[in-house]
């Protein structure tokens, strides 16, 4: 039960599925920093109207609408997205891609075969007239 449980938690694909959100989670912290300390403030500062430290927004009934805030949070999926992409998603297609795995994209058709009568072999390209495997002639 263990030895089976092992090999479920030691699988190449779980782990780095958990090294990716650990890294996604660490740069969603930086991230969330950045928008908040910088491009928050900058934000409001757009509002020519409000004094400044008061947010970019208005107030229906007593209750306010943060706008900047909301264009932040926009801001911040953007930035977020793409640093992932670029930190995550390239990376382990570029790895993948060296170990002829396809990743994040359309699937690539493999090229059309045909089997040796001989040996049984279907791994022979279409235009091959002799077999790899036996060197037996295929028609």
């Amino acid at each position: 039960m263990f030895k089976g449980f092992k090999s479920f938690l030691l699988q190449g694909e779980l782990i780095v599925i958990a090294v990716g959100l650990v890294v996604a989670l660490a740069f969603s912290t930086l991230i969330q920093a950045f928008t908040n300390n910088i491009i928050t403030p900058l934000v409001d500062s757009f509002q020519s109207s409000n004094p400044p430290g008061q947010p970019l927004g208005f107030s229906i009934h007593n209750q306010f609408i943060n706008i900047g805030a909301f264009i932040s949070a926009i801001i911040y999926f953007v930035i977020f997205l793409t640093v992932v992409y670029f930190a995550l998603v390239v990376p382990y297609r570029a790895y993948m891609a060296k170990h002829g795995v396809t990743v994040f994209g359309q699937p690539v058709v493999p090229a059309p075969t045909k089997s040796c009568p001989q040996c049984l072999s279907a791994d022979l390209p279409v235009a091959a007239t002799r077999c790899l495997h036996c060197a037996s002639v295929v028609s």
